[in-house]
């Protein structure tokens, strides 16, 4: 990957509905050549796809909840039943195998506290857990959905 990649993919983080001829102006190249490198990114996984990010508050989804789940179950037939348990979870945004005190960390959006008791409840009458600790966000500081892109 090259400047000129790392380029296209700061801008399609930023904005991915730019179109192919404005990404190519500012990356410097004909629209042929930057529509190839796109396709060669998408080809090769490094972009895995094109989403719009919506705000929560306006779409019921705005209270986020961190939720630290700790086991006595570290084998991966557990953990395996575990993740397939919760796939159907929408409100589970990321879910993360963790080090240090805590197993497992979920973020979690609900449009308020009697959606997270529901889903509380759905939650810990799935796979035996031994503690569970909910923590809702106060504020949200910084969010970013952009991958910092290394240069050369």
């Amino acid at each position: 990957m090259d400047a000129t990649d790392q380029k296209i993919l700061s801008l399609l983080q930023e904005d991915a509905t730019l179109s192919i001829e404005s990404i190519a102006s500012q990356v410097h190249l004909s629209s042929t050549p930057c529509w190839k490198r796109i396709r060669r990114l998408e080809k090769d996984g490094v972009i895995e796809k094109r989403v719009a990010l919506l705000n929560p508050n306006k779409v019921g989804a705005g209270v986020t909840v961190f939720v630290a789940i700790k086991t006595n179950q570290h084998n991966r037939d557990w953990l395996d039943n575990f993740a397939t348990s919760v796939e159907d979870m929408p409100e589970i945004l990321d879910f993360y195998r963790m080090s240090g005190e805590i197993d497992y960390l979920l973020r979690v959006v609900v449009p308020d506290i009697a959606a997270f008791d529901s889903f509380y409840q759905r939650l810990i009458n799935r796979v035996p857990l031994s503690d569970v600790t909910s923590s809702f966000a106060m504020e949200q500081i910084k969010h970013t959905t952009s991958l910092p892109i290394l240069t050369d």
